[in-house]
């Protein structure tokens, strides 16, 4: 007789028919029975594990056996810390003061543990580490007096040592850092002044590759960044050049110069001689039309207001003098537009005294102007005050014109004392007597016209 074969728990086929694995006088619904095998079965391949009536997955083998688990990498979560619990014995308490009442908790964080970031609190928060009278807490949340605040132990921080740090490369060759190495006469953690030679400039521009600007990666020494320049001078202008090695100092210089509190002094020879030796030039200078900008001028209607000083040190004769230049504004070419302008220009300066700014002779035709002193003070407290040595060229022409190299620094006019001498305090009673004596010859007259 056709029939389906008997199913693998051995219950009996379809049809109601007992089948041969049946055992004689068992009783019991057929789908119970096929249900009874299909758990044995499921015990078998579970591991002959107790069967726990109700469970959902009775007739499903599991996919995964005991040891396979076992020899699994420890999940990712058992590394989190429990938020209930922490994750250490050394959490902090905080009780609320009174000063602290309605306040924010990261404004709390912000006022007892400014070393706390907000970032941290917020991740502490997340994590449910931070709480408020046990209770899970987040930064915005308000505080009230006596409540208690546990915080989570404090976070290493990482040591400066092991923070990478920035390394700048440095484009220069070892006889171009020897050469900027070779112009610095004072060096100190805030500022660097150098000797600027003439020929080179400050700053690039048109057509110039070589500048001093290009040269800071050379005076880096001991210092994190470049040195950064605070003011400039000419391309053929020598002398003292101040460079800031912090951003702190560079605003310092450049309020110090803006507000005129610093000075500089400068050299110069010129054509013939002031006739006044100690004289005041305010003429206003704008930029002369037609040059591009390259050249300036005076123009008493549209130009800046500019003053300089001049002071005249020594003549030799009615061919040359060698004055000092002392600048109360900072427009640019300044002292050179000064000295042509009351006819007196610089030597060497053809732009602005064109042939007659050249003297015969061996005297260079190099321009002799000549930064020779800075005085400024210092970011940490003192002074700058550094005199930069002459050029070979212009030290070459003083000698030829004969002038006595010792009187050149003169000093400034805050520098002299004026404290009256004994002498000057008798001059000042003879003069006061004598205008008491005229005061009274008047009285008399007067009296004898009555």
């Amino acid at each position: 007789m056709k029939g389906r074969p008997p199913g693998k728990s051995g219950g009996p086929a379809r049809g109601g028919k007992p089948g041969g694995s049946k055992p004689a006088g068992r009783s019991g619904a057929p789908g119970r029975a096929r249900g009874g095998a299909k758990a044995a079965s499921a015990r078998k391949q579970d591991g002959d594990r107790p069967f726990k009536p109700g469970t959902k997955s009775v007739g499903k083998p599991r996919t995964k056996a005991p040891a396979a688990r076992a020899a699994a990498p420890a999940p990712v979560v058992a590394a989190k810390p429990n938020p209930a619990k922490g994750v250490s014995l050394d959490v902090r308490q905080y009780r609320v003061q009174a000063d602290d009442d309605g306040i924010r908790l990261d404004r709390w964080f912000q006022r007892h543990l400014p070393d706390v970031g907000f970032n941290i609190v917020s991740r502490w928060s997340r994590t449910g580490q931070l709480r408020v009278d046990g209770a899970r807490a987040a930064p915005g949340d308000r505080i009230a007096e006596g409540q208690m605040i546990r915080v989570p132990p404090a976070e290493p921080k990482v040591a400066a040592a092991d923070k990478p740090k920035r390394v700048r490369v440095i484009d220069l060759t070892e006889d171009e850092i020897a050469y900027v190495q070779d112009m610095v006469i004072h060096r100190d953690k805030q500022a660097i002044v150098i000797n600027k030679p003439p020929g080179l400039a400050t700053q690039s521009g048109t057509k110039t590759d070589e500048h001093v600007d290009r040269l800071l990666d050379g005076l880096i020494f001991d210092a994190e960044s470049r040195p950064k320049l605070v003011h400039r001078l000419d391309k053929d202008t020598s002398g003292a050049l101040l460079l800031a090695r912090s951003s702190r100092s560079a605003a310092h210089f450049a309020k110090a110069f803006s507000s005129r509190t610093a000075r500089k002094v400068y050299w110069a020879i010129v054509i013939g001689v002031p006739s006044i030796d100690d004289g005041m030039i305010e003429l206003p200078i704008t930029k002369q039309p037609g040059t591009g900008g390259e050249k300036m001028h005076v123009d008493e209607e549209e130009g800046l207001p500019a003053r300089t000083r001049y002071r005249v040190i020594e003549r030799a004769g009615n061919r040359a003098a060698w004055v000092e230049l002392q600048p109360y504004t900072g427009r640019t070419h300044q002292l050179r537009v000064h000295m042509a302008a009351i006819g007196h220009p610089l030597v060497g300066d053809g732009k602005y005294g064109g042939k007659d700014s050249f003297l015969s002779g061996s005297i260079s035709r190099k321009m002799h102007l000549h930064a020779r002193r800075i005085r400024v003070d210092h970011p940490d407290g003192g002074r700058i005050d550094m005199k930069a040595e002459l050029p070979e060229h212009f030290l070459n022409s003083l000698i030829a014109l004969g002038f006595d190299l010792s009187l050149g620094d003169m000093p400034l006019d805050d520098e002299i004392d004026r404290t009256p001498t004994r002498e000057d305090e008798k001059k000042a009673a003879r003069a006061h007597a004598k205008q008491i004596r005229k005061g009274r010859r008047g009285e008399r007259r007067g009296r004898g016209e009555k």
